[in-house]
């Protein structure tokens, strides 16, 4: 199959599931709601080593927040509600409460699972905390230096997905950059789904395990997908004209979420002279339920 004349690989993407909780970050201006966001989904860009995955999901107005003020929406997400919530009480208290004119509201209100984080910061408030109600939201004014700091009460959390992919294949490095780049700003217009790599982009894509280290290595670089080793390993996926290879990983709330993120990155990838292929990782149905086809897709 070709989509704008770009080989789309007959193989899919393998992903699994995860627990997600989802939280809106507001503030004075977009500036300092995106300050709060993005410190508070640091260190989040794999669970091979990061306490938690965790990205920014979209950007809103204040016509769309309790507060009226500009807004970020965030994912986090971890394998257990347990360590999710864990995670919620030190990115957000040390992250989001710490940051100038940020306010923490509840991003899936209507969720089974609700997490009381909110209720647990007020006690920053060393008893000078108090109950109020803004937009219909039971929440907390925490007195500080600048003022006072809102919390919505309850944090949701919900299943989800993580580890929907797709690679882009190209004659060198920055075209594939400038594809992936394209990619990225087209899945942040996706509604329920974060890329929580560096700038949305994966330059290191991995495997399972190791071959060479083994006792020590729970992921080791992917070398058939490996651009300086295609003519050192056997079986290498790396066409001849292929110099510069980046992956997108994607975490959402639901299939359709993900599937709708991959479309359209990968429609906007192909659009950029020098793209070679798309492919997508996975480890033959071993490590996770959920298989995104990528030709299913179209």
């Amino acid at each position: 199959m070709e989509l704008n004349g770009i080989e789309i690989e007959d193989t899919f993407a393998e992903a699994f599931p995860i627990k997600i909780a989802r939280v809106l970050i507001t503030g004075a201006t977009k500036k300092w709601a995106l300050v709060a966001a993005t410190e508070a989904t640091g260190f989040g860009t794999s669970v091979i080593m990061c306490p938690a995955e965790a990205g920014v999901e979209k950007i809103v107005t204040g016509n769309e927040t309790p507060d009226g003020r500009p807004g970020v929406y965030i994912q986090i997400c971890t394998f257990g509600y347990k360590s999710l919530e864990e995670q919620l009480l030190k990115r957000l208290g040390q992250c989001v409460l710490t940051a100038p004119t940020a306010a923490m509201w509840n991003g899936l209100p209507d969720a089974e699972k609700q997490f009381d984080t909110g209720f647990k910061l007020k006690f920053f408030g060393d008893g000078f905390e108090s109950e109020t109600e803004i937009g219909g939201r039971k929440s907390y004014r925490i007195p500080m230096m600048e003022g006072d700091f809102i919390t919505e009460h309850s944090i949701g959390a919900q299943e989800g997905i993580a580890g929907g992919n797709f690679f882009i294949l190209a004659d060198n490095q920055m075209t594939a950059l400038a594809a992936a780049e394209n990619a990225v700003d087209a899945i942040a217009q996706v509604e329920g789904v974060i890329t929580p790599f560096p700038g949305g982009i994966v330059a290191s894509g991995s495997k399972v395990g190791s071959i060479n280290y083994a006792k020590f290595m729970k992921a080791t670089t992917n070398e058939k997908f490996s651009p300086s080793l295609k003519g050192k390993v056997k079986d290498t996926n790396v066409p001849a004209d292929v110099n510069g290879i980046y992956e997108i990983v994607i975490n959402g709330l639901s299939e359709d979420a993900i599937k709708n993120a991959m479309r359209a990155g990968i429609k906007e990838a192909v659009t950029v002279p020098g793209v070679k292929k798309i492919s997508a990782g996975n480890f033959g149905g071993n490590l996770g339920p959920y298989r995104f086809n990528l030709k299913e897709l179209f």
